[in-house]
């Protein structure tokens, strides 16, 4: 039944386990079909960056990634649905971003998660902070347009 979860959401500065995230969802439910994971890691630009640093608005950015998930478990058939936000200096190749959505058929899962992810990279209260490897400070990261039409194709 829509809407039957709590959603979890954490913003953490510390790495998560993408594998204990799932077993928190579905170890050993009959009720779930499907788990759909997305990680979202911190790239290196081609060599340019040393490390992204995440600025967060403490409460607010829980706030509003738990009304995000909220709405999430609201739309599809969801039996559990985790988000996990880094924030602090992360390194190329680390984690920053977990979302885990268990429903009992694929597509519910599929969506959910798909759907947060637009609303995290265009909605989220987070800004990023490029750091070069050459040792210069770069600029904070601007807003892309692609990621609030992402977002768009999702209000009814």
């Amino acid at each position: 039944m829509p809407g039957a979860i709590v959603p979890v959401v954490r913003i953490q500065a510390g790495d998560f386990d993408v594998a204990a995230e799932i077993a928190a969802l579905s170890g050993g439910r009959a009720d779930v079909g499907a788990v759909v994971t997305f990680t979202g890691l911190c790239r290196d630009e081609d060599g340019r960056l040393a490390a992204l640093e995440l600025e967060h608005y403490p409460g607010m950015a829980e706030a509003e990634i738990g009304r995000i998930a909220a709405e999430a478990a609201q739309r599809w058939p969801l039996q559990g649905l985790t988000v996990i936000h880094r924030f602090g200096r992360i390194a190329p190749g680390r984690n920053i971003v977990l979302v885990v959505a268990a429903s009992s058929h694929r597509q519910a899962a599929f969506e959910a998660a798909n759907f947060l992810m637009d609303y995290l990279k265009s909605r989220a209260p987070f800004w990023k902070k490029e750091h070069h490897a050459d040792g210069t400070e770069g600029d904070w990261v601007e807003a892309k347009e692609a990621d609030d039409r992402a977002a768009e194709r999702w209000k009814s």
